[in-house]
């Protein structure tokens, strides 16, 4: 029977490729997507839904819409997020909801509404699009960060929580890759980048060196394979790291005391 996959910020980047690979490979995709003027570009058997992750009314509808039509959803791919430029001084309290809103609670409630589908059915998949930086830190990505490392804790505890009705959980780390996410995906606190913020020259040498991996990155086709190897193989790995920057900063991570790793990302950021 074909899989029912449900992806949230499936308009553009990571979350359309991913639509689109599944939709490839015989699944039945419906790509959420929180602008009802701009949906995901017609692709042929990919459903799109309005799905906005900081309104729990439109997450509890679209579930309930694809169950209706469905009767299941298989595979939930938490891809919604955006990253904050900011740093921790100069940082607004609205800054640091709307981060966590979108990267965690949204995130967190999205799997609240499709879990009681899954247990009952005695089988899913939830697959959390999380970061390499989920597992350690870089200046003026603090708010970012601390949301990556979130969605790691809330996957490392729901497992154990989901694991008796035969439902996995995992995330895939995931490295810098050529998408629209400088454009559409990053958004940058005005004090922190109006050139007279102290950190003026922390922001100048470090802004630079993100957007060029970002918009020079390789394309994140390895997400979606990634997704697809997690859906086909019950035994795959909890968190996988996927691109250069994951797979080398990841396991360094585990490896290296905490000042000689911090060391190393000194070196290799030129901090």
């Amino acid at each position: 029977m074909t899989k029912v996959v449900l992806i949230t910020g499936a308009s553009s980047g990571m979350g359309e490729i991913t639509a689109r690979f599944l939709n490839e490979n015989g699944y039945t995709v419906y790509a959420g997507t929180r602008n009802k003027s701009l949906a995901t570009p017609e692709i042929p058997g990919v459903n799109n839904i309005y799905l906005d992750v900081t309104d729990t009314n439109s997450m509890e509808v679209a579930v309930s819409t694809i169950i209706a039509k469905e009767s299941k959803i298989d595979v939930l791919v938490n891809n919604a997020g955006f990253g904050l430029v900011s740093t921790a001084e100069e940082v607004t309290d609205e800054e640091i909801f709307k981060q966590f809103d979108v990267n965690v609670f949204g995130l967190m409630k999205m799997t609240r509404a499709v879990m009681p589908h899954m247990r009952k059915a005695k089988a899913g998949v939830i697959i959390n699009i999380s970061s390499f930086l989920g597992k350690m830190g870089l200046p003026l990505l603090s708010q970012y960060n601390a949301s990556k490392y979130a969605v790691e804790g809330f996957v490392d505890s729901i497992r154990f929580e989901m694991a008796p009705y035969n439902v996995r959980v995992h995330s895939i780390q995931s490295g810098l890759f050529g998408t629209n996410f400088v454009k559409k995906g990053l958004v940058a606190n005005a004090s922190t980048t109006s050139g007279n913020s102290p950190y003026k020259d922390l922001v100048a040498h470090f802004v630079p060196i993100v957007a060029k991996a970002i918009n020079e990155g390789p394309s994140p086709q390895p997400i979606a394979d990634a997704v697809k190897a997690i859906i086909e193989d019950s035994n795959s790995l909890i968190a996988i790291p996927v691109g250069a920057e994951a797979t080398s900063f990841v396991p360094l991570r585990k490896t290296l005391s905490d000042e000689d790793f911090e060391t190393q990302v000194k070196e290799t950021f030129g901090l």
